[in-house]
C-alpha cells in the first residue's frame, strides 16, 4: 500500500527543523516497538548527519518482548545510536533519557551549560505523552491520533536539559508498500488515508503466519485457515458480524481487527523484525534501481529521438 501523506505542516516542519539542526546537541528519536524500522522516519537521519540519537521503542508493552530486545541490540550496532525501551511506567523510566543525553554530549553538562535536544517522531508513536513526562506536567497536547502537534515549542527539563518538540512527520512517500501497511495498522496515519480491509487483509496474512496462537485465543478458532480473506470471514462470523443477506461484513471484522490490534487485546506484537527489514530495503533498493534505470531508458528514447528528427530537417 503506497502512502502519500504529506499535510502542509509537516513540509513546514521540516524546514524548520533543517534551519535549527546544527544547533542541537543530541536528537531523541521516539519509535513505535511494534514497527520499530517503518515508524523510523529516514528524514532524521538525513537531517541528524552524526549528531548522536537516543531511539526509544514506544508503546513496548504492546510489542513482543524478544523482538524489542532484538531491536534494541540491532540498533545498537549503529553508531552513536542508543536504544531503549518504554510502557506505562515512562514516569519511573523517564531518568534514562536524561542520563543518556548526558552521556553522550559529556562536553556539555555543567552548572553554565545547556544540553539542547530535539525530540523527533512520526504521528501518533505518544511523543507527546512522553514529553509530558520528561516535563513532569501537560506542556505538550495528547490524542489517540495521528498529527496532533502542529508547531514546534521548547520546553526546559532539569538536568540542564533544553528539549525542542516538533510535529509528528512522515515522509513525503514511503515506498516500502509493507510499511505503508504496517503503518496504517499501527495508527500512524489518519484513517480516512487507509482501506481497512486492505490492512486487515495484511495483518491477519502476517499474524497467522507469525502469532497463530493469539489469533486462536482472541477469535475462539481451533483451526486457522491458511487464507488471510479467510480468516476475516471465519473471525466475522463468530463476531456475529452479519449484513443482509446473510453475508459476512468484512468491513466491520476489518475495523475489529485492527482496532484489537492498536489496542493490544489480541496480544503482545510486533509486526516485523531485524531481518525483514533487511530483506525489505533490498527490495526496494532493487525497485528504485529498476525505476531509475527505466527512466534513464526513456530518457535516452528522447535524445535519440530528437537527434533523428534535427537530422531529418536537415
Amino acid at each position: 500500500m503506497a502512502i502519500q501523506w504529506f499535510p502542509g505542516h509537516m513540509n513546514k516542519a521540516r524546514n524548520e527543523i533543517k534551519e535549527i539542526m546544527p544547533q542541537m546537541d543530541v536528537i531523541i528519536e521516539v519509535l513505535d516497538a511494534r514497527i520499530p524500522y517503518s515508524s523510523e522516519n529516514p528524514m532524521v537521519t538525513a537531517l541528524r548527519g552524526d549528531k548522536p540519537v537516543i531511539k526509544i521503542m514506544n508503546k513496548a508493552d504492546l510489542a513482543d518482548p524478544k523482538l524489542t530486545q532484538a531491536w534494541k541490540d540491532y540498533f545498537e550496532q549503529q553508531s552513536g545510536v542508543k536504544a531503549i525501551d518504554f510502557g506505562n511506567d515512562k514516569a519511573g523510566e523517564v531518568h534514562r533519557i536524561n542520563e543518556l543525553c548526558k552521556k553522550l554530549v559529556p562536553h556539555k553538562v555543567g552548572a553554565d551549560k545547556q544540553i539542547k535536544a530535539m525530540i523527533m517522531g512520526i504521528p501518533n508513536v505518544g511523543k507527546s505523552t512522553l514529553i509530558n513526562t520528561l516535563a513532569g506536567r501537560i506542556v505538550a497536547k495528547t490524542g489517540n491520533e495521528p498529527a496532533v502537534t502542529k508547531a514546534q515549542q521548547r520546553i526546559k527539563l532539569d538536568d540542564g536539559i533544553m528539549l525542542y518538540d516538533t510535529p509528528g512527520m512522515l515522509w513525503p512517500k514511503v515506498e516500502n508498500e509493507n510499511s505503508g501497511y504496517r503503518l496504517g495498522a499501527t495508527g500512524a496515519i489518519r484513517d480516512t488515508a487507509i482501506d481497512y480491509e486492505e490492512v486487515a487483509s495484511y495483518t491477519a496474512e502476517y499474524l497467522l503466519h507469525a502469532y497463530p496462537e493469539l489469533l486462536k485465543s482472541r477469535y475462539k478458532i481451533d483451526e486457522l485457515p491458511e487464507s488471510d480473506w479467510e480468516f476475516v470471514e471465519m473471525a466475522g462470523k463468530k463476531r456475529g458480524c452479519i449484513r443482509g443477506g446473510n453475508q459476512i461484513d468484512t468491513y466491520k471484522m476489518s475495523e475489529i481487527l485492527i482496532n484489537e490490534l492498536r489496542d493490544g487485546i489480541i496480544g503482545r506484537i510486533t509486526m516485523e523484525t531485524p531481518a525483514m527489514r533487511e530483506e525489505e530495503e533490498r527490495m526496494v533498493a532493487e525497485l528504485r534501481a529498476a525505476a531509475e534505470a527505466k527512466k534513464a531508458a526513456k530518457e535516452e528514447e528522447k535524445k535519440q529521438r530528437r537527434a533523428r528528427a534535427r537530422k531529418n530537417r536537415r
